[in-house]
C-alpha cells in the first residue's frame, strides 16, 4: 500500500453490448483491454476475479503472471482477490459433509498451485452449501464447515493468502445466528470474514453490526447496494435465488442508488474506527438487469467512493 489507507478494487462482473449482442470482457484480449482501461479511467486501483477464469487466463495469456502484467499495462496495480466459485453438492463437495472434505482439500491444493504465479490477498469462498429449508445448516454441520475451512486456511496461508468467507443470502450460513455460531467454531487464525454489504441486507443481517462483531477477522469487503430484503423465502429458490426468484427481478445496485438499504456512510465510519486499512472491492452483480448498464454503475459507484466514502474515512485520520 501507499500512504492511502484505503484503495478500491473492482470485481470483474461485466457485460457490454456489441454489434452481435452482449459480450463479456473475457471474450478476447481486446475486450479485456477495453474493460480494464474503463475501470482504470474512473479511478479504480486494481481488480478482483473468479478463479474459474484460470483456464481462460492460461489460454489467452499463458500464465497468471502474464495476465497480471497485462492488467498492469492498462494502468491497474494488480489482482487483489479471487472468488472460488464451485458447484456445491452434498455427494461430492459440501463443507458441512465430512465425507467430502478430502475432495475440498485436494481442490484447494491444486487451486493455490495454479495461482501461485502472483501474490493474492484473499481467496474468497461461500462457507456453506445452498440449503433451501428454513433450518439451514445444523449445528454439527457448522462445526464440520468450520473445521474444513480451517484446514483450507492452513493450505492458503502457505502461499501467503487468506481464506476468507463470503455469505450469500441464499446459502446455508446466512442468518446472523448462523454466522455468529460458525465463526465461534472457526479458527480465527485460518478462517477470515469477507463482508458483502448487499448480501447481508437481503438476508436481514445488518452489515455494519455484523462487521462490528467480527471486525478482527475481516480481510475485505464487497461494497454494493440492494433495495430489497428477502421477505418471501426467495433464498429457497433452486438453483440460485439471484436469478430464480420470481418476486425480485433485480437484487443488486451500485453504491449511491436511490432507495438503497445499505448505510454506506455508517459502514465506512465503522471501517475507519476499527482501523481497517487495505482494499475494498466494488461489485456489480447482474447490473444490466432492468435496463441497467455496467459501465454506468461502475462510474456512479466510483464517484460515490471518491466523493463520499473516502472523505468519511480521511476526516478522522486527519484529526
Amino acid at each position: 500500500m501507499t500512504d492511502r489507507p484505503i484503495k478500491w478494487s473492482y470485481m470483474d462482473h461485466w457485460r457490454a453490448q456489441g454489434p452481435a449482442g452482449p459480450y463479456d470482457q473475457w471474450q478476447s484480449k481486446l475486450a479485456m483491454k477495453r474493460f480494464l482501461q474503463q475501470v482504470a479511467a474512473v479511478g479504480f486501483d486494481a481488480i478482483d476475479t473468479f478463479d474459474f477464469r484460470i483456464w481462460q487466463i492460461f489460454e489467452q495469456y499463458g500464465s497468471v503472471a502474464n495476465y497480471q502484467e497485462f492488467v498492469q499495462e492498462q494502468g491497474l496495480e494488480r489482482i487483489v482477490n479471487t472468488f472460488h466459485g464451485v458447484y456445491y453438492s452434498p455427494d461430492r463437495y459440501a463443507p458441512e459433509v465430512p465425507a467430502t472434505h478430502a475432495t475440498i482439500l485436494d481442490d484447494f491444493r491444486r487451486t493455490m498451485d495454479m495461482w501461485s504465479g502472483i501474490q493474492l490477498d484473499n481467496i474468497i469462498v461461500m462457507p456453506g452449501s445452498r440449503f433451501f429449508d428454513e433450518a439451514g445448516v445444523s449445528d454439527d454441520g457448522l462445526k464440520h464447515a468450520a473445521d474444513v475451512w480451517g484446514q483450507v486456511g492452513e493450505i492458503t496461508q502457505q502461499y501467503g493468502v487468506n481464506l476468507t468467507c463470503h455469505h450469500e443470502f441464499y446459502a446455508g450460513i446466512r442468518t446472523r445466528d448462523q454466522i455468529d455460531r460458525f465463526y465461534s467454531y472457526a479458527d480465527p487464525q485460518y478462517v477470515k470474514f469477507f463482508v458483502d454489504t448487499a448480501q447481508h441486507c437481503i438476508a436481514d443481517v445488518d452489515p455494519v453490526d455484523v462487521y462490528e462483531k467480527h471486525h478482527e477477522r475481516v480481510t475485505g469487503f464487497h461494497f454494493k447496494d440492494t433495495r430489497h430484503t428477502d421477505v418471501n423465502d426467495d433464498y429457497r429458490m433452486f438453483p440460485d435465488a439471484e436469478v430464480s426468484a420470481k418476486t425480485t427481478e433485480k437484487w443488486f445496485y451500485e453504491m449511491g442508488t436511490d432507495e438503497g438499504l445499505v448505510d454506506f456512510e455508517a459502514m465506512m465510519r465503522s471501517v475507519r474506527d476499527h482501523g481497517y486499512t487495505g482494499w475494498i472491492s466494488v461489485e456489480h452483480d447482474k447490473a444490466d438487469k432492468l435496463g441497467g448498464d455496467y459501465a454506468e454503475s461502475t462510474a456512479i459507484a466510483r464517484w460515490y467512493a471518491k466523493n463520499v466514502l473516502d472523505g468519511i474515512y480521511t476526516e478522522e485520520v486527519a484529526r
